[in-house]
């Protein structure tokens, strides 16, 4: 462990004042010492204060009050966490619950309110600040609307994603980045790279829907791996895997996974970047949540340890930026070649004008700062959220705490099924995710996940005590 004094200055004044607000110390509420008071205290420039400020600020431990100061934020309701889904001894041929479709799919009827989506809505987006950006990259390159654009992407939009991934810890070769119609374009680029139908791919569990529809559509079987809903995946499980499955690539998500929101340790990125290498395994990492995790370090990826080529790192601005300008980006490691030749046969290019906008909003000098607003609004979403999931929720049920992001997974007790309970939240028009979409075969029949996202309303927190009540009724009919 680091000594006080090797810390940055900047970790020298926040990590005390984290200390005092995590031991009760600072109560909720209480003012901290201005900025001018801090650097007098401490001897250092204003600047460094700031800089500390806005770490504790990342950690959910202190929220700014526009011309007044900072304060103490309330903390999180304290909450018993989801077990740890079971092992799967052997891959299964993957065939997505069809009511996956239906809870995640981007259309849903009138009148709804939807906990499908973990995606911030315009409510949550500076839409202003993007319109402005298409708008300047349409003027100033308007003649590449009339050209063909190329398939790897335009070479300016590829120099800003390598210098925006030294903040995931990367030295990435601007030639090598691929930008792509997406994440979820990425990780299929990658998949059909490194694989052939009928070919074991692991991954996590739960895990995301639409990592199971594409192993289907590439004919591929899944082999779940369990995942702990604060750690991530269990490298022991995956190691067990390995050694007994032809297991072919890795599809993960180590920060803030979906539906889970966790966060491998990065001494654990580490080893299994160590273990990729050694047995030869293809890791496609998908970071596109990277942007909303709390604090700094859980931001850095697998890729940044990456020696050997043997990580495939995926990556889109949806979450954080502009869903509707559909770009993403991979970078494929040893697989770069073979990954692009087949977007040359399949895909092509997207739009250099829409890239250069994106590559415009991610080297703005306020972008990091639009970045701590965005987890600012989206951790007092979540506060209240689970709030109402501990007044309203039956006793016993179990529920995330992810450092960061929209998505909140529930465990909930046993004589309550989840796939009732969606269909009993359907006829008072509210829609929920229910955990069967999250697995093969069937399985987390107690899990539900909540997405805060999309567009949010002053019906929803309503809405989400009314899942609650609904709960609580159907396992009081079920303990009748």
């Amino acid at each position: 462990m680091e000594s006080p004094r090797s810390l940055p200055l900047y970790l020298q004044i926040a990590e005390p004042l984290a200390q005092c607000i995590r031991q009760g110390t600072l109560a909720r509420g209480d003012k901290l010492p201005s900025v001018r008071a801090l650097a007098r205290q401490h001897g250092v420039a204003q600047a460094t204060v700031v800089q500390a400020l806005h770490w504790l600020e990342d950690a959910q431990l202190i929220t700014a009050r526009p011309r007044s100061g900072f304060y103490v934020a309330p903390r999180p309701v304290a909450l018993p966490e989801p077990s740890t889904a079971r092992p799967v001894r052997r891959p299964r041929a993957v065939q997505p619950d069809w009511l996956g479709q239906r809870v995640l799919g981007r259309t849903q009827p009138e009148g709804m309110v939807s906990f499908s989506s973990g995606t911030p809505g315009p409510d949550l987006l500076n839409t202003d600040r993007v319109r402005r950006a298409v708008a300047r990259a349409v003027q100033q390159h308007r003649h590449l609307l009339c050209t063909y654009p190329e398939t790897s992407g335009h070479a300016g939009a590829r120099r800003a994603l390598a210098r925006y991934a030294v903040g995931l810890g990367c030295s990435l070769d601007p030639e090598r980045i691929v930008i792509t119609a997406g994440c979820m374009d990425s990780v299929a680029l990658c998949l059909r790279t490194v694989t052939r139908p009928g070919d074991v791919v692991a991954l996590e569990s739960p895990t995301h829907f639409s990592f199971l529809e594409v192993l289907q559509a590439l004919q591929l079987r899944a082999l779940e791996i369990p995942t702990h809903p604060r750690h991530g995946l269990s490298l022991d499980a995956l190691q067990l895997a390995l050694d007994t499955q032809p297991v072919k690539a890795l599809l993960m998500v180590p920060t803030l996974s979906n539906p889970l929101g966790s966060c491998m340790p990065q001494a654990e990125r580490k080893r299994l970047v160590q273990m990729a290498a050694q047995h030869g395994l293809a890791v496609i990492e998908d970071a596109i949540y990277a942007d909303l995790a709390e604090g700094d370090t859980m931001r850095r990826t697998l890729k940044s340890y990456d020696s050997t080529g043997h990580v495939m790192l995926c990556h889109s601005f949806s979450k954080t930026l502009a869903p509707g300008l559909r770009l993403g980006w991979v970078e494929a490691g040893r697989w770069a070649e073979p990954l692009r030749r087949i977007k040359d046969m399949h895909a092509g290019g997207q739009s250099a004008v829409l890239e250069l906008a994106l590559a415009d909003l991610i080297t703005q000098t306020g972008h990091h700062a639009a970045m701590r607003q965005l987890r600012a609004a989206i951790a007092v979403r979540v506060d209240q959220a689970r709030q109402v999931i501990a007044r309203h929720f039956p006793q016993g049920t179990r529920v995330s705490d992810p450092p960061g992001g929209l998505l909140l997974w529930l465990e909930l007790p046993r004589g309550v099924d989840a796939l009732q309970l969606h269909q009993a939240c359907l006829a008072e028009k509210i829609l929920v995710a229910p955990g069967s979409v999250f697995g093969t075969a069937g399985r987390f029949p107690q899990g539900l996940r909540i997405g805060l996202g999309g567009d949010w309303s002053e019906q929803h927190l309503p809405a989400l005590r009314r899942v609650g009540e609904l709960a609580q009724q159907a396992l009081a009919c079920r303990t009748k």
